[in-house]
Formats: structure tokens, sequence, C-alpha cells
């Protein structure tokens, strides 16, 4: 068996990456651009014009929206001998290791996940099956820290 990290080993989700961060700018810019046709009438009676207001609106809209996809870029584990930390697109965890039954990726799992002791499950979006390689390293190396406490 490998020797076990003794520094903290943090991971992060790679190929999300790719695709959040140009879909985000891109929503963004399109809002942005939507904006500037915002102008005159809304074409209906009685109807109300468009202002500078309704303009900065659109392009605040793009922005957050922007912000909610970038997200999914969140996610985050840092784990050390003594515990594991996990931060999700939404909440986080930070447990000692002797609450952790074990550390599983099943099989058409989108990612890895740790089984409590109280038979509670919680999924670790950081490690995502999209990034093959890299995921099945840090499962592995998490399951390496895990067995180390587990023997300590």
């Amino acid at each position: 068996m490998a020797l076990v990290e003794t520094k903290p080993v943090t991971y992060r989700p790679l190929k999300i990456r790719w695709v959040a961060v140009p879909l985000a700018i891109g929503v963004a810019l399109l809002f942005t651009v939507l904006s500037f046709g915002l102008h005159g009438s809304a074409g209906f009676d009685n109807s109300g014009t468009f202002q500078r207001g309704d303009q900065a609106a659109m392009i605040g809209l793009g922005v957050l929206i922007g912000l909610g996809i970038l997200a999914f870029c969140r996610p985050k584990v840092t784990a050390d001998a003594d515990h594991i930390k996990i931060r999700n697109v939404i909440g986080g965890y930070d447990l000692p290791w002797s609450v952790v039954r074990k550390v599983r990726f099943d099989r058409n799992s989108p990612w890895a996940q740790l089984e409590l002791h109280d038979e509670e499950q919680i999924s670790i979006h950081a490690l995502q099956a999209a990034d093959k390689d890299y995921a099945v390293e840090g499962v592995r190396t998490l399951r390496q820290l895990h067995q180390a406490s587990v023997e300590a």
C-alpha cells in the first residue's frame, strides 16, 4: 500500500469549470446585449416605455444568473489524517474520520460519497465521475486517509 499523505489534500471538480465559466460569461453577455435592445415602447396599448433602469436590471439579472451558474464550481473536499471537510454546491460538512464507515464511488454514480456509521450518506460533489482518473485518484487518497485513521 502506498504511503499515506500527512499533509492535507484538496480536490475540486475540473470539467465542470470548462462548462460553467464560459456559460456564465455567455449568459451575462447575452443579457447585456439584450438590454441594449430595450428602448421605446413595449408595443402594447397602455404599456410603459423601457428606461435606463430596465436596461440596468437586465444586465444585473444576467450577472446574477451567471453567478448562479458559477456556484457549480464551488465544491471542494479537503482531508487530512484527522478529518474531512466537504463543501458542496449548497452546504457543507466538517467530519472527523471516526464517524465515517467508508468512502464510496459506485459504478454509474455521478460523484463519490461518504457512508457514515449512522447509515447516512454524504455526497462529495468535488469528486465527479466526469473527471474520471482525477476522481478515482481522489477517492483512493481519501480511502487511504480513512484507513490510516481507523488503524491509528
